[in-house]
């Protein structure tokens, strides 16, 4: 039991997890104590370890022109002191900041398992493909700008899911088809840019998309707000 322990701080140690768990072989400790919190920390490195597989299947995708992410070392587990980095105080991954830092690719579904991401700053690089649908189950995300890239398709249904959603600008783009309806639920959505693009149809007029100025849609093939019962909103798609 005395080795395991030694074995577990160790661990700890080698995964870069700061816990308030201090091993001391004078102190009494049940083995459901000890076994509880060995698979609190376990948990906590298994989800850093995703986290850090995500961000280095995204560095896969992406040319790095400028060395911006020559810290992303794959070899460490915890991604938490990678620059452009940012995580809570339990080494989730909460912010990624690479807006306008020249970088070109595109990305894959690996980005989907940042489920504690809450900002996603792309903005202003040469990013190209689709929008992953995945970044529709990052449920915690209040911001995302991918604006000022060269992103193609359409804007993914998915992100109807993201209910935290505050600010989300897809400007300067080259994205098409409709304006997803099911994006009028997003109650929280205070910022909505879709300027510059190639989108068809009409404007939504339910819920937040009824305060966003008319500059947000503006450079689109849209025919203006949506006429309920009198066309389709997808018309002229």
């Amino acid at each position: 039991m005395f080795l395991f322990l030694r074995f577990f701080s160790s661990l700890l140690k080698v995964l870069g997890i700061s816990s308030a768990f201090h091993f001391s072989p004078m102190a009494p400790l049940s083995l459901q104590t000890f076994s509880l919190t060995f698979l609190f920390f376990l948990s906590l490195a298994l989800s850093t370890n995703s986290e850090g597989n995500a961000l280095h299947a995204l560095r896969s995708r992406l040319v790095d022109a400028n060395n911006v992410l020559q810290s992303w070392d794959p070899t460490l587990v915890n991604p938490c002191t990678w620059f452009h980095v940012t995580c809570d105080s339990n080494n989730h991954v909460i912010r990624l900041d690479l807006g306008n830092s020249n970088i070109s690719g595109s990305l894959g579904p690996e980005i989907g398992q940042l489920k504690h991401l809450q900002y996603l700053e792309l903005y202003r690089n040469d990013i190209s493909g689709k929008i992953p649908e995945e970044l529709g189950s990052l449920k915690n995300l209040v911001s995302m700008d991918l604006y000022g890239n060269r992103f193609e398709g359409e804007i993914p249904k998915s992100f109807a899911n993201l209910k935290s959603l505050t600010f989300l600008r897809l400007n300067n783009n080259k994205l098409t088809g409709s304006i997803p309806r099911e994006l009028v639920g997003l109650s929280n959505l205070k910022v909505f840019d879709v300027s510059n693009n190639d989108l068809c149809g009409t404007i939504p007029v339910d819920g937040s998309f009824g305060t966003f100025p008319m500059e947000s849609f503006e450079n689109n093939r849209l025919n203006g707000p949506e006429l309920k019962g009198l066309v389709s909103y997808d018309f002229g798609c």
